[in-house]
């Protein structure tokens, strides 16, 4: 098994287009946070590690002595080896999660409240996406994420709906 790393997600961030560290900060923000979190100082050493391995180059110089790097063909090919060629890690770790397992050792009262939280969420998150859809679809060029908002906008609508569930289950007029 080859875990994925933060080159590999870099790698796929720059083969989407050029971009200096802070513009790849900003984009693990917007884009995949919820899949990976990367912050300046895990993404400044890794474009250097990729650099020294051949599998991105600088591209441009600006203001302040930032660099704007590209995917190489080495960088190409090792993302392609590891989409293909690997088995994923399925494992993660999910405060979310492990909070919607533990629902049902709370009391109903404080059951609503944990629900309520989780669908205020749910639902600003939901508005996030579509505003990220909306940014997306007024570009003149498809975008290669779109696809994957449109993923997020559907797993969100889901899990919203099974909140839902859970808290109409817990009203108190409710059969049980």
């Amino acid at each position: 098994m080859d875990p994925m790393s933060l080159r590999h997600a870099v790698l796929g961030l720059l083969a989407v287009e050029p971009a200096t560290g802070y513009d790849l900060a900003q984009r693990f923000t917007k884009s995949i946070s919820n899949a990976w979190h990367a912050g300046h100082s895990q993404i400044y050493p890794e474009l250097a590690r990729l650099q020294a391995a051949g599998m991105v180059e600088v591209v441009g110089e600006g203001a302040r002595r930032s660099r704007t790097f590209a995917i190489t063909d080495g960088g190409h090919e090792e993302l392609r080896r590891w989409m293909t060629e690997t088995e994923a890690s399925r494992t993660q770790r999910s405060e979310t999660g492990v909070r919607w397992f533990l629902l049902a050792v709370l009391d109903p009262e404080d059951r609503r409240i944990a629900l309520d939280q989780e669908i205020a969420f749910m639902t600003s998150e939901a508005q996030r996406l579509q505003a990220i859809a909306d940014a997306i679809d007024e570009t003149p060029d498809p975008h290669p994420f779109r696809a994957t908002v449109d993923l997020g906008l559907r797993v969100n609508a889901v899990m919203t709906d099974w909140l839902r569930e859970q808290r109409a289950a817990t009203e108190p007029d409710r059969p049980r």
